[in-house]
């Protein structure tokens, strides 16, 4: 949590500078979802994630200087610089990318877990979405099919209560809870600002998944600190809502539990030292890489269409 927190906090400082084109979405504050999914993940298991990305990517063990040279649109980014904040991906990290597309990173996902039960080696797929893309007809038609097949596809639902500018009360009519009873699939909710708590649900689903394929969906209530991208003023937010945020951060009541187990309080602050020294060496890395190669702007856009 503390490697994800530390580099969005770096794009948010680069974003600011105006180095990083287009959007930028953070997730902090969301930390907990990604880290507490993903140390139940095994380097086979595949991810799929939606525009707010970068824990997922990190989470699942992407190298932090392929990353961040992404998203600052380098060459030696993970897609070549071609992807950027909301299409990063690394396939041999099982990471099938983020999408700019609201709720569609299920059907890639859906499509991964049907691959994973043919192969029959008990690896499952995970993806994650936001309580807005709820209102998406292709997530209902996603989570129906994997019920259907009976595939090993979690449905992780990061729910922060806001779709974009709206709270969720006026995108969805029902719950989540309901539409999976609807549709057969077991439900689970839990506070996704305790990573221990996330953990600990995500292993049973998981292990339960691994031994006989079937879909399952994950709903994490969870905090959005940032707007919905950088640069919003969040005016549709109360001043008490924003005051009230810090008391939700997922570190700090990691950091409470973990003391509470005897882990000493410097121990969490050395490493935050650590790993603030090995972000700032990837952007400083990134920034010196150099931008796309014109006449290879169009590699990748056809399978095996490479460089000419």
């Amino acid at each position: 949590m503390l490697r994800i927190r530390a580099s969005e906090e770096a794009l948010q400082k680069l974003f600011a500078d105006g180095r990083i084109p287009g959007f930028v979405h953070l997730s902090i504050g969301q930390e907990a979802v990604a880290v507490g999914v993903s140390s139940c993940l095994r380097d086979a298991d595949t991810v799929s994630s939606n525009h707010r990305g970068h824990g997922h990517t990190l989470a699942k063990g992407v190298e932090l200087e392929p990353f961040f040279a992404e998203i600052l649109g380098r060459e030696t980014g993970l897609c070549r610089g071609r992807g950027g904040s909301m299409h990063v991906a690394d396939f041999s990290k099982g990471m099938l990318g983020a999408n700019g597309i609201v709720g569609a990173g299920l059907p890639i996902t859906t499509g991964s877990a049907l691959a994973l039960k043919l192969l029959g080696k008990g690896d499952i797929a995970v993806v994650y979405f936001g309580d807005g893309a709820l209102a998406q007809g292709l997530v209902h038609e996603c989570i129906n099919l994997s019920a259907l097949w009976s595939l090993p596809v979690m449905f992780v639902c990061e729910n922060n209560g806001w779709s974009e500018f709206s709270p969720t009360s006026r995108q969805m009519a029902t719950s989540l809870r309901k539409l999976a009873d609807a549709f057969g699939v077991e439900y689970r909710a839990v506070d996704g600002n305790r990573v221990s708590e996330v953990a600990a649900t995500a292993e049973t689903l998981v292990a339960g998944m691994r031994k006989a394929p079937a879909p399952a969906i994950l709903e994490c209530a969870t905090t959005r600190v940032r707007g919905h991208f950088e640069g919003d003023r969040q005016d549709y937010r109360t001043a008490s809502e924003i005051q009230s945020l810090p008391a939700r951060d997922p570190l700090s009541l990691a950091r409470a539990e973990m003391q509470v187990e005897g882990v000493p309080p410097d121990w969490f602050d050395e490493v935050a030292k650590q790993i603030a020294v090995e972000v700032n060496n990837a952007v400083a890395k990134a920034l010196t890489a150099p931008p796309p190669i014109d006449a290879d702007l169009a590699a990748g856009v056809y399978a095996g269409m490479g460089s000419k």
